[in-house]
């Protein structure tokens, strides 16, 4: 039962926020993009493809634990909660928590409105008794819930590692600001890769078919076609890199020769070699990911990890804060 949502405002065809990132990113050394800006509807569904490739192991595997404890998820949580989704995208690890655990609503929250909307869609049509209620906007910020969703006990769900893109201070905040949609007493069932083999780890972020290529260099011709941009395609090539004092994939766009060009009407140049960092993906041991989730005042509670321990599923559990210890 998808139900409509106070109409967000519109912003102008140009969001102003990603001229400002970009305009900053490329002028800043070193340059960077911040990685929210990948999902347009191609990107979206670039991304989509690269969850199915045989290299990438984060989204078999966190399902696979979705499948097998969602049943153990549905007895904490109990009945009843309104379902609220961060960066939802396709939705498709979403039905198996969804059939269990008897949710009062869903509400998936996304960044790319039309690839939200026809994700709600097909989850309706699986879902027809359950209200649901697609909000656009950027997750990252606190939100209001929808009228009607905001007195429900809730329980977020944040799968798919996405945690990872952010550098330590930021995930605090975000983990902070889910709080504050969610409110004190609700639930967050959170995905977090663990930290492994680079061996497993780039061909994840790099793989043999040139997806995750494409996905990172359709940044580019998106900055051509919103911002005016004269950014030469072929000038750049995808890396992605292990770090390990930072314990992350990079992902950068690495200029293969000297280039000029301009967007939103400023000039820009880059030299062979030079990079624009366009993507983290942190990965947590078992105490880091605990620890970074009482930072950001989530009381971790129960824990699931597949038997060669490389992803984690955490419930998580907003209480009031209290005195040491």
């Amino acid at each position: 039962m998808l139900l409509d949502a106070p109409a967000p405002v519109r912003a102008p065809s140009v969001d102003p926020a990603f001229r400002a990132d970009v305009l900053a990113g490329l002028a800043a050394r070193p340059r960077a993009v911040p990685a929210l800006w990948f999902y347009d509807r191609a990107g979206s569904e670039l991304f989509e493809k690269i969850t199915d490739l045989p290299e990438y192991y984060p989204t078999r595997t966190e399902t696979a634990l979705l499948a097998a404890h969602c049943g153990e998820v549905a007895t904490i949580v109990g009945p009843g909660r309104a379902v609220v989704e961060f960066g939802s995208g396709s939705s498709t690890k979403t039905p198996h928590l969804l059939a269990a655990i008897e949710p009062a609503a869903y509400v998936p929250i996304d960044i790319s409105g039309e690839f939200l909307q026809a994700s709600a869609a097909a989850l309706a049509a699986d879902f027809p008794k359950l209200p649901i209620v697609p909000v656009e906007a950027d997750f990252t910020l606190p939100l209001s819930p929808p009228v009607g969703i905001a007195r429900m006990p809730k329980l977020g769900f944040f799968p798919g590692s996405t945690i990872g893109n952010m550098v330590a201070r930021t995930a605090v905040n975000l983990l902070r600001a889910m709080v504050e949609t969610l409110g004190e007493g609700s639930m967050l069932l959170i995905g977090m890769d663990r930290v492994k083999s680079p061996d497993m780890l780039v061909p994840a972020y790099d793989d043999a078919q040139g997806v995750t290529a494409a996905f990172n260099l359709n940044l580019l011709h998106r900055i051509n076609r919103e911002l005016d941009g004269t950014v030469p395609i072929d000038a750049f090539r995808h890396r992605a890199i292990w770090n390990d004092d930072y314990a992350r994939i990079e992902m950068h766009l690495e200029a293969v020769r000297d280039a000029a060009f301009t967007v939103a009407g400023q000039p820009f140049a880059i030299s062979a070699g030079e990079t624009i960092h366009t993507e983290n993906s942190h990965k947590y041991g078992p105490r880091d990911a605990r620890l970074l989730l009482r930072a950001g005042a989530w009381t971790p509670i129960r824990e699931w990890t597949d038997a060669e321990g490389k992803f984690a599923l955490i419930l998580a559990e907003a209480r009031p804060a209290g005195t040491a210890p």
